[in-house]
């Protein structure tokens, strides 16, 4: 899986980008031949509390999956992000995993009833 970090207000370090690699590395064993997309910002508004925004944006072959998340620290928001989109990504897979079973089962029961 391909990881592209950018930051907006943020630098990007070479720890943050490790960080951000090690914890997105369990959908990248999920997932095959996809593109995830970070984009780090940190608010410019004083009034907001929860400045540190994180966004992933992961491209996959049919779909693709956003997640957003907000913190006071910026590692805590791209965990947050991480946590929301291996959810999504869990989903998808399972909702997938039905659809071929449900095609395999409907598939064999057409058979079944053509051979009778």
């Amino acid at each position: 899986m391909q990881i592209e970090c950018k930051g907006r207000n943020v630098p990007v370090t070479d720890e943050l980008r490790e960080h951000v690699r090690k914890r997105f590395a369990k959908i990248g064993r999920q997932v095959n031949n996809a593109t995830l997309e970070i984009e780090l910002l940190e608010e410019a508004n004083p009034r907001i509390a929860e400045k540190h925004v994180v966004e992933a944006t992961l491209h996959m072959k049919g779909v693709t999956l956003r997640a957003q998340d907000a913190a006071r620290d910026l590692r805590h928001a791209i965990n947050l992000c991480e946590q929301e989109l291996a959810r999504q990504v869990k989903r998808r897979k399972e909702v997938r995993k039905h659809r071929r079973e449900a095609r395999a089962l409907g598939g064999l029961g057409q058979r079944m009833d053509a051979a009778i």
